[in-house]
Parts: structure tokens; C-alpha cells; sequence
């Protein structure tokens, strides 16, 4: 996936990630966040824009990656157990969007996801 950065925008880090969109399903995939975004390819899933509808917020991009701005994430749950490693994020329109990194520590992600996301650190 090639990343076009916003002005004063810098890459964090990329993740090889599984995608978890409630309602219908997993997609493999590549999580890169940035200081404003999160951006998802699912390289795995050549049908993946069907699993989001046009009018949410996160949206899937015409060159084939989600996106995410951090301006509307509202809240993050962190969940970990042994087989399990996940980070659930909420928009301003409600939507729920995991981000599940099976039995590695996703730490690292959640750190980036938390990097210049306002209302994350509101509320921590």
C-alpha cells in the first residue's frame, strides 16, 4: 500500500493484523498508523470495501485501503487473553472497528493508536 502522508503527518508503524468489522467478518491485512490516521489494507480479502457501508465515517479509500481518522475515535477497549490480543475503537457515529493481533502483544499498536488521538487522552 502506498501512503500518501497529510501535511505534517508522519508513519508510526505497519502491522500484519486480522480486521474485525462487526457484522460481517475477519480480513487479513496490513495496519499502518500514522500521528492522524489508521489506514488498513486488507491484502488478503480482494472484496473487503464490501464489508463497510458508504456513509460511516471510517471509509474505504478509492486507491483500496480503510481509513480512519483519529479526530473522530471516541474511545478505545483493550482486550487481552491468552489466544487474543485486541484493540476495539469507536467513532463518533458509533461504529466499532478490532483490531485483533492474536497472541502477540499489541501494546505498540495501542500506543500508536492512542499518538496525537485527542479524546483517547481525555479520557485516560
Amino acid at each position: 500500500m502506498k501512503i500518501e502522508l497529510l501535511p505534517n503527518e508522519s508513519a508510526i508503524d505497519t502491522w500484519a493484523i486480522i480486521y474485525i468489522t462487526h457484522g460481517s467478518g475477519k480480513h487479513h491485512g496490513k495496519l499502518t498508523i500514522t500521528t492522524h490516521r489508521l489506514l488498513y489494507d486488507a491484502t488478503l480479502d480482494l472484496s473487503a470495501k464490501v464489508f463497510l457501508p458508504d456513509l460511516m465515517l471510517a471509509q474505504w479509500k478509492l486507491n483500496g485501503y480503510l481509513e480512519i481518522n483519529k479526530a473522530v475515535i471516541t474511545d478505545m477497549l483493550v482486550e487481552k487473553t491468552l489466544l487474543a490480543k485486541k484493540a476495539t475503537i469507536t467513532l463518533l457515529d458509533g461504529s466499532k472497528h478490532t483490531f485483533n493481533y492474536g497472541v502477540l502483544n499489541i501494546d505498540k499498536v495501542v500506543e500508536a493508536i492512542r499518538t496525537n488521538c485527542a479524546m483517547l487522552y481525555l479520557q485516560h
